[in-house]
């Protein structure tokens, strides 16, 4: 008996939220399902785009672990957006951030003041369209 493979996606595809892959700073990281909500599907999806960090960097921790941080209480603490959606569903699970880097703003979640704060300097925003 054959085994079938099945694959669901989550959510919409991932839209690319770099405008030029080349000249971003990519790095892997861990990041939490902490303070993650359910979607429709049962899921725990952090989309592509949004700020994560920590209150340890990941330059002196490259195991830290990532939370979101798009909130004015946390926003300081952002060290980058995600590369793409991660299904933090099962606990902890690996990702990719950018630390600096040209991003499509339209591609990403809406941004709290203080993360913008945290970011000057690493980040250009461009509002690439949809």
């Amino acid at each position: 008996m054959s085994q079938m493979i099945s694959k669901k996606t989550y959510g919409n595809v991932d839209k690319d939220i770099l405008i030029n892959k080349g000249t971003a700073t990519i790095v892997n990281c861990i990041v939490s399902n902490t303070s993650v909500s359910n979607n429709a599907d049962g899921r725990k999806i952090i989309p592509a785009g949004t700020p994560i960090g920590s209150a340890t960097s990941l330059t002196t921790n490259p195991n830290a672990v990532l939370s979101t941080t798009n909130s004015s209480s946390a926003g300081a603490n952002t060290q980058g957006l995600l590369l793409n959606s991660v299904d933090v569903t099962d606990g902890n699970t690996n990702a990719q951030i950018v630390l600096r880097g040209t991003v499509d703003i339209s591609k990403c979640p809406t941004f709290d003041a203080t993360v913008l704060t945290a970011l000057k300097g690493a980040f250009t925003f461009v509002n690439g369209g949809k």
